[in-house]
């Protein structure tokens, strides 16, 4: 009986695998946390980091160590990529060089330090940990030599995720992490939004909004300085908005009748968006929309 339920089994395997080989190719899905420079796009599958030419192609692997390698991000000059990496059970800042290599350590915190992007000087690195945080219900932004050094806490009470304007002076930031990240149309209490706060003189200006969920927000380093992208589901799906400092205008760019996108990042030159949506990574050109 035993040989027989052998022989079954060889035979079902056998079976399996023909019918996977005769099957097309399919697309991969799940490729998460895209950057952008002005030739590559940089994203995250199967927790390591992958590299793809903007005009698509065949992706290459950037990181190959046993661990966990997230939310990649290019600097201003295109030339490095630090991310998040999980090594031997602690979370820290590292980075690499754009086409590769072993990565280099910036934080040595035993506490989480999660990557939240560049200072537009390409100088330092912005990354939230709750190191000195008196709740676990809160994290606050740091920055960080590039090339490793004491953390330097941002003048923020708390303070989740960020991007700084153009000329360093402004920073848009969740002060509350996002509660729900796979929950749709959440509004509670935890729902993010996102604030404008002037590094100057302390003064916050709050992104107009009724009970949205709005998040990731980024400011280019080139073109309009006034203009500030982000996500919200303030219309149904989750989908591209830009908010214009001065006007005080919000608008949708992206009509998403689909899925919701979940996360994005502007390209170092300023002139598109790279977004996540249903495992797939698309772009948005800033100057055609």
């Amino acid at each position: 009986m035993k040989s027989l339920l052998l022989a079954f089994a060889i035979l079902l395997c056998s079976a399996s695998l023909g019918n996977a080989q005769d099957k097309p190719r399919e697309s991969l899905l799940l490729l998460r946390q895209p950057t952008m420079n002005r030739t590559h796009i940089v994203f995250a599958y199967a927790g390591d980091l992958w590299s793809v030419p903007r005009a698509g192609g065949e992706a290459s692997r950037l990181t190959v160590g046993v661990g966990n390698e997230s939310a990649p991000s290019f600097s201003p000059d295109g030339s490095t990529i630090a991310f998040t990496g999980e090594y031997d059970g602690n979370t820290d800042i590292y980075s690499i060089p754009a086409s590769g290599g072993s990565p280099k350590r910036i934080t040595f915190h035993p506490g989480e330090d999660n990557l939240v992007g560049w200072t537009p000087d390409g100088k330092q690195l912005v990354f939230f940990s709750g190191r000195s945080s008196e709740s676990r219900r809160f994290v606050k932004l740091f920055t960080v030599p590039v090339n490793g050094g004491l953390p330097t806490e941002l003048p923020l009470p708390m303070a989740f995720d960020g991007a700084f304007s153009p000329d360093g002076g402004r920073l848009a930031y969740e002060p509350l992490p996002r509660a729900f990240t796979a929950w749709k149309r959440y509004r509670g209490g935890m729902a993010s939004y996102i604030w404008i706060a002037n590094l100057n003189d302390s003064s916050v200006e709050k992104l107009p909004r009724t009970d949205s969920n709005d998040f990731n927000a980024m400011w280019p380093k080139f073109g309009n300085a006034e203009t500030l992208y982000f996500l919200s589901d303030r219309e149904g799906p989750v989908t591209l908005f830009s908010f214009d400092t001065k006007t005080k205008k919000v608008t949708k760019l992206i009509n998403n009748v689909g899925l919701d996108i979940k996360t994005a990042s502007v390209a170092v030159g300023g002139d598109a968006i790279v977004y996540e949506q249903f495992g797939v990574l698309n772009t948005y050109d800033l100057k055609s929309g």
